[in-house]
């Protein structure tokens, strides 16, 4: 692959990153707010999903210009022996903030609120900063790239 090739394909998926974040933000819009809950769990845990695939989709293109191998993805876009702790082994050995807040997300978003599908608007919204924080932080590296 030439360099302009990477150049436009981390480009294009740093575009895909800032795409699940903004669809996870209008998802999260449908939960609706009842004081400091959401009422609706369906539209929290899938807004929750959708903002956290965004963060991995990030940090995969964050992790290439660092030059981990990420493993190729199968047919179905799974890359094998990618989990959590892929995400957290390779962070530790290049960025220990981006570390903290990956696992921020990890438990807000992913844990809470896909999983368990947690109504507390702050948990959530604090999710949301955070991986919005995540993503913005790679934008340099991906422009200059």
């Amino acid at each position: 692959m030439t360099r302009e090739e990477q150049n436009k394909e981390q480009k294009e998926g740093y575009a895909l990153a800032i795409r699940y974040l903004n669809n996870a933000k209008e998802t999260l819009k449908k939960a609706g707010k009842e004081g400091r809950r959401f009422k609706d769990t369906k539209y929290v845990s899938s807004a929750s999903g959708i903002a956290y695939r965004g963060v991995l989709v990030a940090l995969d293109i964050w992790l290439k210009l660092k030059c981990a191998n990420l493993p190729k993805s199968d047919k179905h876009g799974r890359k094998k022996g990618v989990s959590v702790d892929f995400y957290r082994k390779n962070l530790m050995n290049r960025d220990k903030k981006l570390l903290d807040d990956y696992n921020d997300v990890y438990d807000s978003l992913h844990l809470l609120g896909y999983y368990d599908c947690i109504r507390s608007v702050a948990t959530i919204e604090d999710g949301f900063k955070l991986a919005e924080e995540i993503i913005e932080r790679i934008r340099p590296e991906v422009q200059n790239a």
